[in-house]
């Protein structure tokens, strides 16, 4: 009986291992006719897109976005692009991706409680984060300074040592296992089998994933999650990091609320390890990291510079620090300065830049000065992040700065565009000249034009005509820059701030394309703007709008409707009103005018030009220098009335003034939007004879003004302006660049506009009129006259 019982035994086993056998041999034909199927498709694809020709690559190629850590040349920053397209993988951020091949659907199930999980990867609601730089060959990495301690290996994960020790084949058999097992495997078979399927190479992984049997699999891992070790769950964590699992996929929503179920058992490193895998798969998680920082904050003496380097990391990643941890990190950070490493001061300053968070200026201080110390040290990338944490911080740091003016002409040759773009935007952040820097930025941009963003260009122009950076500088800068942003038009339709900013720039500079303005004003783009009320860019289009009118007046490029120029003027008068009207020294210089000039009726607060949203005091004088009362009246009605463009001087004949004239109908129908067009001057003959005859007394006077000629009037001499205009200004030190006497770009564009609007300009200067401010109102008296009536030795 034995005998027999082991015979049937035997029989049995080869029985099973036979079905094995044939069973893989079945689902590896399946799988080579899979593989074969999907590479004929993208053979199709791949040939489709030969056949439109180079111009369709090229189009996807401009409308993909550079990464943030692109600041160096590299060779393989086109391979990578092609990576990009090829795995079909979207760039946060960018345009719309080429679409890919979707994951299978799921033919399996498991018990009822589990119904409800999505394992085919549909795309969730997650919010997007920047990806990771994967790529080991592109220099420098965010995650660079994780390399400068042993420390950090156990505490996060580098994806550049992944290591490829199986085989797609033997991944097969793995996952064959996983249909004979089934609901028999446990936690250390299934943490296993993932560890053992993370080890193939990564161009195989998207077969892995597309296989049934490892949604199988990962159904599996979910009914059993809570008997994972912490251990298990990172190390299960790192295999969906090697798998590069997409981020969307709804089994990872399982695992974050077991690893904020399992925090508490964990200690610092674990819970930054797990942070920190949770950043490699670019996944938004923020009750686990509301976990994380709660036990940091409980242990926040026992870290160690590596321990807090990466937590401030994690803290930027997740563009946020909590409030009550920001003076913990702060002390932690000035205590363990002067230990940390040139890369890791560049780390912690794009953490603390992107999480938004504001340091004591005593800390930014020591925190730079420190960064000035090991600065020859630092790479490029690290440079660039302190400055853009200056720039965060407003943080006139001279040394730095000046030691910039020797470094970045140093270094510009081997900086890529947004490197460079970086620097030149927190040099004008900081109303900071330095010549040396923008000449060597300007002379390198023809080289890496082709890698700027229309962000980039934009920002650029901007910097640059805000420093007022003259064209003549540097004849390529500004051509090229503008160039850029008419080939990146197809940005604008998603980022039409970037259009704005780069035209504004350009006006600084006393440049005016007018086809890129006639694109800004154009009813189709001012409606698209004008959705994006947070970012405010109806101001921006006030500002180009009257910008036109004064300085093109001729052109025509479209206008704003009446209706958008009173509500931004509306806006911009209540803000005025309740910040800059009630400035000390605005005040002083309004009350101490009025006793000067004879009363309040000779001096007017108000913006005398709205689109350059600051407020003046206007004052009229006669011939003879005396004081002329300033026309009262609603503001709003004033300034809806009020047109600056330059006209020729006298009466203009339009096709309403010789209707009235004549007591005859207009044969054309009045335009819609009269007011967005110039009215064309015409000379006429005075005709007496016509125009008495419908009861209108032509005097030489009124036949002075429509023919525009002095030689009719009795009084030549009179035919100067009557009332002289004054724009008193009182100006700030942030109207100028640092510690200089030159105004920065939006306030030289002001001056210019209201000398073109028949005003003079009076300026009180900080370095003249603040100081007076706690002097006599004798010394405060004097000092004005000499400004209002012009006295040379004022």
């Amino acid at each position: 009986m034995q005998s027999v019982w082991i015979q049937n035994t035997t029989e049995r086993y080869l029985l099973l291992m036979s079905a094995n056998v044939l069973l893989h041999n079945v689902a590896k034909r399946r799988l080579c006719a899979h593989v074969q199927r999907l590479s004929f498709l993208k053979t199709q694809r791949l040939s489709s897109h030969v056949d439109n020709g180079e111009q369709k690559r090229e189009e996807r190629e401009s409308l993909l976005l550079c990464k943030h850590s692109s600041y160096y040349q590299t060779r393989t920053s086109r391979s990578s692009h092609f990576s990009y397209l090829k795995t079909g993988k979207k760039i946060p951020g960018s345009l719309p991706s080429i679409p890919t091949f979707c994951q299978q659907g799921n033919s399996y199930s498991i018990s009822s409680r589990n119904t409800l999980l999505n394992i085919s990867g549909s795309e969730s609601n997650q919010e997007a984060l920047p990806k990771p730089n994967t790529n080991p060959s592109v220099s420098p990495d965010p995650r660079a300074f994780q390399r400068c301690r042993l420390d950090y290996s156990n505490m996060t994960h580098d994806i550049s040592q992944r290591s490829s020790t199986s085989d797609l084949n033997e991944a097969l058999v793995i996952l064959n296992k996983v249909t004979i097992l089934k609901n028999n495997m446990g936690a250390s078979d299934i943490t296993s089998f993932l560890h053992k399927l993370s080890q193939i190479p990564l161009k195989d992984t998207a077969v892995v994933r597309r296989d049934p049997r490892f949604s199988m699999l990962l159904q599996y891992s979910v009914a059993i999650i809570h008997t994972f070790t912490p251990q298990q769950l990172l190390d299960i964590l790192k295999a969906f990091v090697n798998l590069d699992l997409p981020r969307s996929h709804s089994v990872l929503a399982s695992y974050e609320a077991e690893f904020c179920e399992q925090a508490s058992e964990m200690n610092l490193h674990q819970l930054l390890l797990a942070a920190d895998l949770w950043r490699c798969l670019v996944r938004n998680v923020p009750k686990y990291l509301k976990k994380l920082y709660d036990n940091v904050s409980q242990n926040l003496n026992q870290m160690s510079p590596p321990e807090l380097v990466q937590l401030i990391y994690i803290i930027g990643e997740s563009r946020g620090c909590p409030e009550t941890l920001v003076k913990s990190i702060e002390s932690l950070l000035m205590r363990h300065l002067n230990e940390l490493k040139p890369e890791e001061l560049g780390a912690v300053c794009l953490g603390l830049f992107k999480a938004q968070t504001s340091l004591s200026e005593r800390a930014v201080q020591r925190l730079v000065d420190r960064s000035l110390v090991v600065v020859k040290d630092m790479s490029d990338f690290g440079i660039v992040n302190v400055m853009k944490y200056l720039r965060f911080s407003y943080l006139d740091h001279l040394p730095w700065l000046e030691a910039m003016g020797v470094e970045v002409p140093r270094r510009a040759p081997q900086m890529e565009a947004q490197g460079l773009m970086h620097i030149i935007l927190g040099f004008s952040a900081l109303h900071y000249r330095d010549d040396r820097v923008l000449l060597a930025v300007a002379k390198q941009l023809p080289n890496v034009i082709n890698q700027c963003r229309s962000k980039d260009a934009a920002k650029m122009l901007w910097a640059y005509g805000s420093l007022g950076f003259l064209p003549s500088q540097c004849p390529d800068l500004y051509p090229s820059l503008t160039a850029l942003l008419r080939e990146r038009q197809s940005e604008f339709q998603r980022f039409p701030e970037h259009l704005l900013t780069g035209l504004l720039g350009l006006a600084f500079a006393g440049l005016f394309p007018e086809d890129l303005l006639s694109l800004a004003l154009s009813e189709e783009f001012v409606d698209r703007a004008c959705k994006y009320q947070e970012l405010e860019l109806n101001r921006d289009l006030f500002t180009l709008d009257g910008t036109v009118g004064l300085e093109l007046p001729e052109s025509t490029i479209p206008r704003l409707s009446l209706a958008v120029r009173e509500e931004v003027t509306k806006q911009l008068w209540d803000f005025a009103q309740s910040e800059i009207c009630q400035k000390l020294e605005v005040l002083e210089a309004e009350s101490m005018l009025q006793k000067l000039l004879g009363g309040e009726m000779f001096v007017r607060k108000h913006m005398i030009l709205p689109h350059l949203r600051s407020i003046d005091l206007e004052v009229h004088l006669d011939q003879n220098d005396q004081p002329v009362s300033v026309t009262s009246g609603s503001c709003q009605r004033e300034l809806a009335s009020q047109n600056w463009e330059q006209k020729p001087f006298g009466i203009t004949i339009t096709d309403d003034l010789l209707a009235q004239l004549t007591n005859t109908q207009k044969t054309q129908l009045e335009p819609f939007n009269k007011f967005l067009q110039q009215p064309v001057p015409q000379r006429v003959e005075p005709v007496r004879e016509s125009l008495l005859s419908v009861g209108i007394d032509l005097t030489d006077d009124l036949l002075t003004l429509l023919t525009n000629s002095s030689k009719h009037s009795p009084h030549p001499k009179d035919s100067r302006p009557s009332v002289k205009r004054l724009a008193v200004q009182v100006t700030n030190r942030n109207h100028y660049c640092y510690r200089t006497k030159q105004l920065l770009g939006l306030h030289a564009l002001k001056r210019r506009h209201l000398t073109l609007a028949g005003y003079r300009v009076v300026e009180l200067p900080h370095w003249e009129w603040f100081p007076l401010l706690r002097r006599s109102q004798a010394e405060k008296l004097a000092y004005l006259h000499c400004k209002i009536f012009n006295y040379r030795d004022c």
